[in-house]
């Protein structure tokens, strides 16, 4: 049980770095496409080798498993990533983490219309928060005077996202989670290469080069082997739970590596974020232990 939090942690706060290493790419001469070509070649390299090594049957997908990852990992994936990193440019990463964090309330809300669902008092209570929340940041941005070009990079990066969430949870049924991870971020590495091609390894500075290690190794390979552990530890609620530990770490580090303020309205719409996306968790939680001695 605590070795599967433990992993749920781990990987949250894997994925809460990407945000920071992409400041400190910009901040070294990288562009937003090189640094996701980095950052899926180099993810798609290591967990390739690392399944090779040690969980062969992770690397066998169906010829329908592959046309579903190449639309999500070909097409989806690089526009999100794109449009992540191009608000990183020019907005605090903080700002972008918390706006990026609203996605749970729209796939909630799209979910219901695209299924006709019913959406509860305690999932009601989960998008307030979470709106409130988002609310919050997006003031702290306008009284900040943050760069509306890159507030609107967020807000697409997170409806992307959106929807691309909504499409996994359909095209992803009857394949294996870790397989299907893995050639979506082998596709996006793909689309890069294609779009940038090789890049110039001579002109790479040690500084770039540790960057792109650190995306491809952090925030995409341990991330993501990290988050598979924890779910078959401790399951998806459980994991979902310590998943908001992504815009903490974003936050704090934020403001101890790059030194960026941290103001009262981003701690409060941070708060109300977490607390929305664990409120809904919690309450399955306690459905699932009601029935287990049943």
């Amino acid at each position: 049980m605590r070795k599967g939090l433990a992993c749920a942690v781990l990987s949250a706060c894997c994925f809460g770095l990407l945000p920071i290493l992409g400041k400190l790419g910009f901040a070294h001469g990288l562009d937003a496409t090189r640094m996701m070509q980095y950052r899926f070649v180099i993810g798609t390299l290591v967990l390739m080798g690392w399944f090779a090594a040690t969980n062969r049957a992770a690397l066998r997908i169906s010829p329908r498993g592959l046309l579903k990852t190449a639309l999500l990992g070909g097409v989806i994936s690089p526009v999100q990533s794109t449009c992540l990193m191009l608000s990183l440019e020019t907005i605090p990463a903080a700002t972008t983490s918390l706006i990026l964090y609203f996605y749970p309330a729209v796939v909630t809300v799209l979910g219901a219309i695209l299924h006709r669902q019913r959406i509860g008092r305690q999932v009601g209570i989960s998008l307030l928060l979470v709106t409130a929340g988002c609310a919050l940041v997006f003031l702290d941005a306008v009284l900040r005077s943050v760069a509306p070009i890159g507030v609107l990079w967020a807000c697409v990066s997170m409806t992307v996202f959106s929807a691309y969430m909504l499409l996994v949870q359909r095209l992803m049924r009857g394949e294996r989670p870790l397989t299907f991870s893995l050639y979506v971020i082998a596709f996006a590495g793909l689309a890069f290469a294609l779009l940038r091609g090789l890049p110039d390894l001579g002109s790479i500075t040690p500084v770039q080069a540790w960057v792109a290690l650190a995306l491809g190794l952090v925030p995409t390979a341990l991330a993501v082997t990290l988050l598979y552990m924890a779910i078959e530890a401790v399951g998806s609620a459980y994991a979902s739970i310590f998943s908001t530990m992504e815009p903490v770490t974003t936050v704090a580090a934020a403001a101890l590596v790059l030194g960026e303020p941290v103001f009262a309205r981003q701690l409060a719409g941070a708060a109300l974020i977490v607390a929305g996306i664990v409120l809904p968790n919690l309450s399955l939680l306690r459905r699932r232990e009601r029935v287990a001695p049943g």
